[in-house]
């Protein structure tokens, strides 16, 4: 008897060492699915110890496993499934087996798609875009400030390149705030998971594609946070990284392959020198030196031209969309993507999010630079981009221009005309994203000087001209920093912490400058909201004179008349020269002041200011 116990004990014993030393299934991407996509493909990413040495099976109506492919990593399966559109909302096991061992299992669930109207509704020139770096606006929950593990756990305010705390509960807490300043659209830059040791904070070295960092919440409360935003009538853009990842992303410290990123047989930085990529006179290399050179030593250069790349970025920025129901996305450093994979990715995109609105981070040297990658450029091309839109740096440095620079005949204001004048190298301007500052770059009210006066005239310019206005946190309330390095751009919103001295968030906590500045933007931004003359209405603009810029907004209920003095003495303009806009109007109301103006035939305006009038009869 003592003996056959020994034995069941022995057994037991060599039965729980075998199951202890069975390798871990330790990811499937994407980690479930939704049944009525457009696109009934899907290749599943497999990770796991040696996951290449089983076979595979699974067994579910509608679902068929077409091919099983097995790369250089004997750690990674690539699964490729057809759910047809007869596949019901469910779950199955997807089975890996091996002789003589246990068998590993994966619980795989099709969900059902949600097609509630306000989600991926889109970012149009309707709207106003206000740009969070969520660690820098506000702690809205301590308890996550510090994750165990996590390759930067320290939080220090003091330090510009540490973490300081913010984290999408603060996003959350302030967007009473947003919607009163008369912001429509909320973009944060990425809120997935950056566990890099130095400045994880700012999230562009991305570590987990299917995570909220968990220093900003969780999938959930991200989820929550959207659908919060579409209750309150605001939209969201996330932000995504195509061209790079963190090195300390699980596929990049165990890579499939060797191709799934630009190899170079020594480090490789880009040239950064976008002008390769069309220049019809380039060197190969240094196209290639632009494309596939790293950003970072830290950012590893995705090998966009490898098809499980392709598929495993494509999948997760579509499962992002119908798991939270985003309204946008902003594409990071565009122009360093492989522009056909990019078409190819946009047009997947757009096919299963059709009102989706998608808009590339051009930081180019001219307009002919940036209209290049926008869709309808297809000369000496050979397809189409797809891409709606960009980032309009060259209004922006226009802007700036005409706000500091002296008049010249391409200088000063006359710069800002020249610049939209060139707008018929787009499909549609108005898909562009205009912009005074961001968090690459000083801010605004550094750039104009600390200049008041300058302050409000950009503004109202920013919120008049074509396009979709973006404006950075802070901006409202005069946040200043120059791009010298870049932290000092990326200052916390003072009121996001608990015990900070001011809490700008409110009328009470700001200064009489910060008051009128807030309030300034908050009533221009609010009647833009409530007027579609400013939002869809054509624009006409004249040459400027005498170092004044006049341009028209109109639609068949409203003329808006912008009037910008760049001069800093004051001037007075005779209308008549604007007849072709102004005939039938007597009057006009200051859109800021509410003042009534019942002669339009001659107005006085003050040097370096901009007056927005609404045109009566």
């Amino acid at each position: 008897m003592k003996i056959k116990l020994a034995l069941i004990v022995f057994l037991l014993f060599l039965s729980a060492s075998a199951f202890a030393q069975i390798p871990a299934l330790e990811r499937v991407e994407p980690m479930f699915w939704w049944v009525g996509m457009k696109n009934p493909k899907l290749q599943l990413i497999v990770h796991g110890d040696k996951i290449a040495e089983r076979a595979v099976k699974l067994n579910y109506p509608g679902v068929k496993l077409t091919q099983v492919h097995k790369v250089e990593n004997p750690n990674y399966l690539f699964l490729d499934l057809d759910i047809s559109a007869a596949a019901k909302p469910g779950a199955f096991t997807i089975s890996f087996i091996k002789t003589r061992a246990a068998n590993l299992q994966y619980k795989y669930e099709l969900k059902q798609r949600d097609h509630s109207p306000n989600r991926a509704q889109g970012v149009t020139d309707k709207d106003l875009i206000y740009l969070i770096m969520p660690d820098r606006f506000s702690n809205g929950d301590p308890s996550n400030d510090s994750i165990p593990g996590m390759a930067e756990m320290k939080v220090d305010r003091s330090q510009m390149y540490a973490r300081h705390g913010g984290d999408i509960q603060g996003v959350m807490n302030h967007l009473d705030y947003l919607k009163d300043l008369g912001v429509t659209t909320v973009w944060l830059t990425p809120e997935i998971t950056n566990d890099m040791p130095h400045a994880s904070y700012h999230g562009y070295a991305v570590t987990d594609h299917y995570y909220v960092d968990p220093r900003f919440g969780t999938n959930a409360l991200y989820k929550a946070f959207v659908d919060k935003c579409h209750a309150m009538g605001l939209k969201v853009i996330k932000d995504l990284v195509h061209n790079h990842s963190g090195i300390n992303d699980y596929f990049i410290k165990d890579m499939p392959m060797r191709s799934w990123v630009h190899q170079w047989p020594k480090y490789t930085n880009s040239n950064f020198r976008d002008a390769a990529v069309m220049d019809p006179h380039a060197s190969a290399m240094d196209k290639k030196i632009m494309l596939d050179g790293w950003f970072d030593h830290s950012m590893a250069d995705m090998n966009e031209n490898n098809p499980y790349v392709q598929n495993y970025l494509t999948q997760n920025h579509i499962w992002w969309v119908e798991y939270a129901g985003v309204d946008g996305f902003r594409l990071d450093t565009y122009p360093y993507n492989d522009a056909e994979y990019m078409a190819d990715w946009a047009r997947k995109v757009k096919a299963e999010f059709p009102h989706l609105s998608i808009y590339g981070e051009t930081l180019v040297w001219s307009v002919a630079n940036q209209a290049f990658f926008t869709q309808g450029n297809t000369v000496n091309r050979g397809f189409d981009t797809e891409l709606p839109g960009v980032v309009d740096s060259q209004v922006k440095d226009a802007l700036a221009e005409a706000l500091n620079g002296k008049e010249g005949w391409t200088d000063g204001v006359n710069r800002l005309y020249l610049v939209l004048a060139l707008d018929f190298l787009y499909q549609d301007p108005n898909r562009n994203v205009v912009f005074l500052d961001n968090h690459d770059m000083s801010r605004f009210y550094s750039v104009v000087g600390e200049d008041f006066n300058k302050y409000k005239a950009g503004m109202a310019l920013l919120l008049t001209t074509r396009g979709i206005p973006q404006m950075y946190y802070g901006d409202e309330i005069l946040m200043k920093g120059v791009d010298n390095p870049d932290g000092l751009v990326r200052s916390d919103f003072p009121g996001g912490w608990a015990g900070d001295k001011a809490n700008k968030f409110t009328n009470e906590g700001r200064t009489d400058s910060e008051r009128m500045a807030f309030n300034y933007v908050r009533t221009l931004a609010n009647y833009r909201k409530h007027t579609p003359a400013l939002q869809t209405g054509k624009l006409m603009q004249y040459i400027p004179e005498k170092g004044i810029y006049v341009y028209f907004r109109y639609d068949a209920a409203k003329t808006i008349m912008i009037i910008y003095n760049g001069e800093t003495k004051e001037q007075t303009l005779t209308t008549d020269r604007f007849n072709e806009r102004t005939a039938g109007f007597t009057r006009a109301t200051n859109v800021i002041t509410n003042e009534s103006i019942s002669n339009i035939g001659s107005i006085a305006i003050p040097g370096k200011t901009t007056l927005v009038l609404e045109l009566k009869k």
